[in-house]
């Protein structure tokens, strides 16, 4: 039975929260076994939440008849040991597909990604979202990044006709558009940190309330991810200044190499500790050997010192 909306939204201000890749096979269909294997290892972590077909998890390559299979395989893999949170998004036709796909598959909530090319204006962002919102009775976080950029003001005329809308998750970083949405709406929702590696940011949006982010190096160093959660949460800077400089700095050199890495380096480190998730789809290119060795270098180190 899926947690009501509300639940969902203590959940996931609970703790740290995880954005499981999509596995696929040389042939780049999904392979449910070992992506279900995953979602279990993962769900024995203490992840506050999990997110399914994210970003981390390709949404963005992942056809609609296949994407029920994903959501169903991703909630029978946790087992009731943390909620499942679905992608959806592309256009609203597209995204209110989903949402029931994912509603019916079994998910908690929804993660609503921004629309493909278009921006549109403040009142067609608040059609799209009330539109989403409005096809199913389970929990909605919306996504501001990309053509998705939605002011304080909508945002709150959202939340006041949504009783669904339960999150807001930032990937801009616009800090006095996010610290005015945080201040004017308080405890309405829950706040999420979703720039690309949030650690880098963590410290700046956890100084303006938000409460948990995701973590895209979870999937494959998750002690390391927790333990850099707790200590910034605990307030104990020189852990996090210590885990940024040996860890997350330099993750992000190897990231920034190439267009599509913040997605295929994330399977390039499963690759790196043994737990290969197969390629990712175009227009992304698997990470190349020498970049994962790299990668797979930082990872000892940091255990080494540990």
């Amino acid at each position: 039975m899926p947690l009501s909306p509300q639940d969902l939204k203590t959940k996931m201000g609970s703790g740290l929260l995880s954005f499981p890749v999509t596995h696929f096979d040389a042939e780049l269909k999904f392979a449910p076994a070992p992506y279900q294997e995953h979602v279990d290892w993962l769900s024995s972590f203490d992840a506050a939440t999990l997110f399914a077909a994210g970003g981390t998890g390709e949404y963005f390559s992942i056809g609609q008849e296949e994407y029920p299979s994903i959501i169903r395989a991703a909630v029978e893999a946790a087992d009731g040991r943390c909620p499942v949170v679905a992608g959806c998004g592309v256009n609203t036709v597209r995204a209110i597909a989903d949402a029931r796909a994912a509603e019916a598959a079994g998910a908690d909530g929804l993660l609503l990604l921004p629309s493909y090319l278009m921006a549109g204006t403040q009142d067609g962002q608040f059609a799209h979202v009330k539109a989403v919102c409005d096809a199913v009775s389970i929990g909605v976080v919306v996504y501001n990044r990309g053509t998705c950029r939605l002011s304080a003001g909508t945002i709150a005329r959202l939340a006041e006709v949504c009783p669904n809308l339960i999150g807001f998750k930032d990937g801009i970083g616009e800090i006095d558009l996010i610290t005015r949405i945080r201040a004017e709406l308080a405890d309405r929702l829950v706040y999420v940190g979703g720039m690309p590696t949030h650690e880098l940011f963590a410290a700046a949006y956890d100084g303006i309330g938000f409460s948990t982010y995701s973590s895209a190096v979870f999937n494959f160093v998750p002690e390391l991810a927790l333990d850099f959660y707790r200590a910034l949460r605990a307030g104990d800077r020189a852990t996090t200044d210590r885990i940024l400089r040996e860890f997350f700095y330099p993750f992000a050199e190897i990231r920034d190499r190439v267009p599509g890495y913040a997605v295929s380096l994330i399977k390039g480190g499963l690759r790196a500790v043994g737990r290969d998730p197969g390629p990712v789809r175009p227009p992304l290119s698997t990470a190349r050997d020498s970049d994962v060795a790299e990668l797979l270098n930082v990872i000892e180190g940091m255990r080494k010192a540990a």
